[in-house]
């Protein structure tokens, strides 16, 4: 009797699987199975419309598979705490290693004898040279067993002076390791204070050695990069320069391995306003796990949510080959590229020419609808399949330009895709999100973190902050066999809550299951999304030039008027000042709004 090992019919199963999709019984939840030494805040606010977003959760796993570090900010917003995890179970294994003074968990990585954490924070006072009023500054962690090895300022006094200095207020980007290359690759936003930049806000790639040296690596270190920068994907490579994308407030997100700037492959067009593209990588606290690498191949996948893009017309301010766009929908969809290598996109890169109609040609979508879509997320399973993964308003209010969006929270989804082709449907949970770092386990599961609580994206947060706290951490994997794990489980209640009182102006939602938009017939829906072009009640971020107090959207008292068109287009861009010093807002990347100032940029490269 002949006799097949699992091993031979392994791939036969995972074909199987990937013919079919995934199913409800391929998610397995660990829910609230880490406690937390530390007390977590898990929801912060979007810039300028104080939207609710998971505030990240860094998660790694070593290289032999035998540990997991998770990564958190202190609920008092100071001080990161780092917990070894069980990578079966989810346990904790130890207790946390806290990294004094960290304002913000912006990366990790695991090894076997440890990890490396990217941060920011405040220099000694009377540091000479520091930036002012405490502003943080971006710095690297290596701690081997335990103990801190080394730690490598990637900003501030003493880094790349000829340039002049830069400091992080927000990170909003990733830290990636390359055993083959020897290095890590830090990718984050940063302002300069001092030099022919000051004033201005980018970003910054920085390279550091095992040893924990500074590296400084023509064509691949990048001291100043795009500029607004509004999103960020980054990868590790075999060697110097790093997978890198961003997004940008000009009109484009750009592939920008070879350049480190908002030039190269373009990607997309999108539509934009000072400080704003529509939160395609996630906005504040989003920068993460948006480029993923295939499985013993140079080639990745990015993904990210847009409105599209038509009518495309010259940026006067940057000049020929830079295009600004209208969005073709009111919500955001979610869409994917495929990368050959690190630096060659699979298919043609996003039109520049002025005039196209048609600016997004070349998208390959996952979602088509009026939905709004966000929070958009991938991550590999082989060498062939993604687990692409968002959430879903299925009836928005989009009430600002190239911002995001608010409305009854319907689901996050969880959709195969192989070879750039969705595969059957997405998997829809109310109670299961991304919020941290989506990472493929030894065994191939997709594991990440998330908070187990009723999740609204119906409100802003109110000033000062969400008042939600846990000391829970729970967990989710995909497994692309089609069936959990044992430990995995059914999701109980929620054991921590996103609501406050009204006078709090809370973090509430209904969890009512709500289908996608996409699947509800065009009767069924009693409202229809804004067209920002038929209402006069979009709500547009204005600051006056003259008084610098001034920072509250104006809102118009009009009667909207309601389409159920899926087009949209412009609307006013805000104009920029400086905010108080009091008032919580920032854009991605911390930057304060200004006057429409930038650092120049380079030609995009046709």
């Amino acid at each position: 009797m002949l006799r097949l090992s699992f091993a031979a019919l392994l791939p036969c199963i995972l074909t199987s699987v990937s013919a079919q999709g995934l199913t409800e019984g391929s998610l397995e939840k660990h829910v609230d199975s880490l406690a937390l030494d530390f007390s977590f805040g898990p929801v912060q606010a979007s810039y300028w419309t104080r939207y609710p977003h998971h505030r990240r959760t860094p998660f790694a796993v070593s290289p032999d598979g035998s540990a997991a570090y998770l990564a958190y900010l202190d609920a008092s917003q100071t001080d990161v705490h780092v917990q070894q995890v069980d990578p079966k179970t989810f346990a904790a294994v130890g207790s946390a290693v806290t990294v004094t003074g960290a304002k913000e968990a912006g990366g990790l990585v695991a090894h076997d004898d440890g990890f490396a954490l990217l941060t920011n924070e405040a220099l000694p006072s009377r540091t000479s040279d520091a930036p002012a009023d405490g502003t943080p500054v971006p710095v690297l962690y290596r701690y081997t067993d335990g103990q801190q090895s080394w730690k490598t300022y990637l900003g501030g006094p003493g880094v790349h002076e000829d340039f002049g200095l830069v400091a992080s207020p927000d990170l909003n980007g990733d830290l990636v390791f390359s055993e083959e290359a020897g290095l890590y690759g830090a990718y984050f936003v940063v302002t300069a204070y001092t030099g022919g930049a000051a004033g201005h806000f980018g970003d910054s790639i920085q390279y550091v050695g095992k040893d924990g040296s500074l590296q400084d690596i023509r064509g691949a270190s990048s001291t100043w990069g795009c500029s607004h920068n509004t999103g960020i994907a980054f990868e590790a490579a075999d060697a110097a320069p790093f997978a890198s994308i961003c997004a940008e407030d000009q009109g484009a997100i750009w592939l920008n391995t070879q350049t480190q700037s908002m030039n190269g492959v373009k990607i997309s067009n999108e539509n934009t306003t000072n400080g704003g593209s529509g939160e395609p990588m996630g906005g504040m606290g989003g920068s993460y796990s948006g480029l993923a690498r295939l499985a013993g191949t140079d080639s990745y996948v990015f993904a990210w949510v847009s409105r599209g893009a038509k009518d495309l017309t010259v940026n006067d301010w940057l000049g020929d080959g830079f295009t600004h766009s209208i969005n073709r929908t009111n919500g955001r969809n979610v869409a994917i590229a495929q990368l050959t290598n690190k630096s060659t996109l699979d298919g043609e890169q996003a039109t520049s020419q002025v005039g196209a109609a048609d600016g997004d040609s070349q998208v390959n979508w996952i979602t088509q609808g009026t939905a709004d879509n966000s929070n958009a997320h991938v991550a590999a399973f082989n060498s062939e399949s993604v687990l692409v993964t968002w959430e879903e308003i299925a009836e928005p209010q989009c009430d600002f330009v190239a911002m995001g969006c608010r409305g009854a929270f319907t689901g996050a989804y969880y959709q195969l895709v192989t070879n750039g082709k969705k595969v059957g449907e997405p998997v829809r949970a109310m109670d299961t999100f991304v919020a941290g770092d989506m990472v493929t386990m030894s065994e191939g599961r997709v594991c990440w973190p998330y908070v187990a609580m009723d999740w609204d994206l119906s409100q802003p947060v109110p000033y000062g902050g969400s008042k939600t706290r846990t000391t829970k951490m729970s967990f989710a994997c995909m497994n692309l066999d089609g069936g959990a794990s044992q430990g995995g489980q059914p999701s109980p209640k929620p054991t921590t809550s996103a609501a406050s009182s009204p006078a709090e102006a809370t973090d509430a939602l209904s969890t009512t299951a709500v289908p996608r938009a996409a699947d509800v017939p065009e009767t069924s829906s009693p409202v229809a999304p804004i067209n920002l072009e038929a209402t006069s009640t979009a709500i547009t971020p204005v600051e006056s030039a003259n008084s610098p107090e001034a920072d509250e959207p104006t809102t118009s008292s009009t009667t909207p008027s309601v389409t159920s068109a899926p087009d949209s287009t412009e609307t006013a861009a805000p104009v920029e000042t400086s905010p108080s010093q009091a008032d919580p807002h920032r854009p991605c990347g911390g930057r304060p709004r200004r006057r429409a100032r930038r650092f120049s940029a380079p030609k995009p490269s046709l």
